[in-house]
């Protein structure tokens, strides 16, 4: 059966809809939602059915970790352990947006979600409708782009309907996000840091951050 598909506001959400999608949510479904990049694909990152159930619906590897998406960078750091002063040096400068963050995982984090590697892949995304789910949660919402692995990042939400529509209970369509690129990913260990995964956020906007 084709997921149901939901208009909403990329800056005004509506509240009523946010709650039926963050009761799916909490019932161990996994929603596509859009973000300040692609759309994603929001479930409990505490649960480990729903966890499972993100693998089953993009094909994906479970040797690759999942993103988590929170609301705030105090809730970011409940997630993290020893957290490196560059951490807040480029949270505090990029966040809400297009930066992830990958640090040693607290242990509220199941391991699985880290593809039992230890690390959490975080950021706080610029999208209003994400933050409202989180909100509305009260807790963080995992936050892998919305696609079967190895095909395109979906931008909208007709995309994603293709490509996953038969596989989910609901996507809530705010339109195009208008992406090219997908959040940059920086890890941070060691004092160090290094990109992972160059998308939005430059390099060079990066070091000016930590050389200021």
């Amino acid at each position: 059966m084709a997921a149901e598909l939901l208009k909403v506001s990329a800056v005004d959400p509506d509240k009523n809809i946010m709650a039926y999608a963050a009761d799916l949510i909490r019932r161990g479904q996994v929603v596509g939602v859009p973000t300040d990049t692609f759309y994603g694909l929001a479930a409990d990152p505490f649960n480990l059915a729903a966890i499972e159930e993100i693998y089953q619906v993009k094909g994906r590897p479970e040797d690759r970790a999942l993103p988590v998406l929170v609301s705030s960078i105090e809730q970011a750091m409940t997630l993290g352990r020893d957290l490196p002063p560059l951490f807040l040096t480029l949270a505090q400068k990029f966040w809400p947006g297009a930066l992830t963050l990958l640090v040693d995982a607290s242990e509220l984090l199941p391991l699985k979600i880290t593809a039992n590697k230890g690390r959490a892949a975080l950021r706080w995304p610029g999208s209003a409708v994400v933050v409202a789910l989180i909100d509305q949660l009260g807790t963080p919402v995992t936050g892998t782009s919305a696609n079967i692995s190895g095909h395109p990042s979906c931008s909208n939400a007709d995309d994603l309907m293709m490509q996953l529509g038969d596989r989910l209970p609901l996507i809530l369509d705010a339109g195009e996000t208008g992406a090219l690129l997908s959040s940059t990913i920086v890890d941070l260990s060691n004092g160090e840091w290094r990109i992972v995964r160059e998308g939005l956020v430059s390099e060079q906007e990066i070091q000016s951050a930590i050389n200021r």
